[in-house]
């Protein structure tokens, strides 16, 4: 089963008539990606640090545990993460899978993998904390240290695998602060007083992620349900699937490989993909296409070769961008190594297309090249030289 919206509300309802007061050092978070639950986690701060359960339901359902000790700058000491069975849950018996460790000037991070562990030094940096992916506890101890330290900017290092990053921590005033990721952009959050995270809208990222804290939440019966679902073959999967697919006609090869993200519930162009901003054409790495023979397209001259392909959609149509640049990710984009650039038309259909697809299809003159999304439709046609 999927969680939509409609559990957020009834988890609002349930803990809006609990009695209990406000508490700064318990509460949980629901993340929601559309309409559909990415995570669920509760946390309890404790004198020397915290500790957080957490549902993570992408690619599958994992449980983990998350036991960590700060020091006197809100930093590391020592951080345990553990896992749990999908079969039991947090009524399991669990197994610890990755270990961080102050030692003098250094950090010392181990994995523990089915072929044995891997350990990394990295250096130390003052009041250190994990990035975890699609996890945001970690957020609510930054927002607390920049809360405390009273700066209109902070720079907070953040542990990712095996490297430190800086994520700057912006105050805008009033109830609200500014997360930016180093490669995916801006965080809004919502903040009490005390920095405690209260809502996020990473809408302006490439995780497009919500948050909502909420005083508490029922973690054994959602992970019941959420592993259950796992179970029944229907699993949250990954947030933008790889996806290429090879199309053969008038004696031509072509071939698109991009990152395919899914709508759920979301409205797509105008939303989440603004009118009249450059756009990857879709997730994660640049999109890719081939083509065997030379091409026209428009009044573009294309060579047989690989080419990425950006966008910028408007409600007209747009344009699309190729590019002679191969291999990198979908947010590097460098003009002066642009072909050249090709109007879009646009079209609305009746039914409704939950992952973004492209096609190469033929023609009668030729063929064009879709971006298909929910009930919208973009195409580019071209002819074979």
């Amino acid at each position: 089963m999927k969680y939509s919206a409609i559990l957020l509300t009834v988890l609002f309802l349930f803990t809006a008539c609990q009695p209990d007061p406000y508490d700064p050092n318990k509460a949980a978070f629901v993340t929601y990606l559309g309409e559909d639950t990415l995570a669920v986690e509760e946390f309890e701060k404790t004198e020397n640090g915290l500790e957080a359960r957490v549902i993570l339901r992408s690619p599958e359902t994992v449980f983990s545990e998350y036991d960590v000790t700060l020091d006197d700058n809100g930093g590391i000491v020592e951080m345990e993460r553990s896992i749990y069975s999908l079969e039991d849950g947090f009524t399991g018996q669990p197994a610890i899978v990755q270990t961080v460790r102050t030692i003098a000037d250094s950090l010392r991070v181990e994995y523990m993998t089915d072929n044995g562990s891997r350990v990394f030094m990295i250096a130390h940096e003052e009041g250190v904390l994990p990035f975890i992916d699609m996890v945001h506890w970690p957020y609510e101890l930054v927002l607390n240290r920049a809360s405390e330290m009273g700066q209109d900017t902070l720079m907070q290092p953040l542990l990712s695998g095996s490297r430190i990053s800086d994520f700057v921590i912006a105050d805008m005033g009033q109830d609200s602060m500014t997360i930016r990721h180093p490669s995916r952009g801006v965080m809004g959050v919502r903040v009490n007083e005390a920095g405690d995270l209260m809502f996020l809208d990473a809408g302006l990222t490439t995780r497009k992620l919500k948050v909502y804290r909420v005083p508490s939440v029922d973690m054994l019966k959602i992970g019941r349900d959420f592993a259950a679902s796992d179970k029944e073959g229907s699993p949250f999967g990954q947030l933008s699937s790889a996806e290429a697919e090879t199309f053969s006609f008038k004696d031509t090869e072509f071939r698109v490989e991009y990152g395919s993200p899914k709508k759920r519930g979301r409205d797509l162009f105008g939303g989440i993909v603004p009118w009249g901003k450059r756009w990857r054409t879709g997730a994660n790495r640049a999109t890719h296409f081939y083509t065997s023979s030379d091409l026209m397209i428009g009044d573009l001259e294309v060579p047989a070769g690989e080419y990425t392909l950006f966008t910028i959609p408007e409600e007209d149509g747009g344009i699309m961008m190729i590019n002679t640049q191969t291999g990198q990710n979908g947010q590097t984009y460098n003009e002066d190594l642009d072909l050249g650039r090709v109007p879009m038309s646009i079209n609305n259909k009746e039914d409704s297309t939950e992952d973004f697809t492209i096609r190469v299809e033929e023609t009668d003159t030729g063929g064009a090249i879709r971006l298909i999304w929910g009930q919208t439709v973009f195409s580019v046609d071209f002819t074979i030289r």
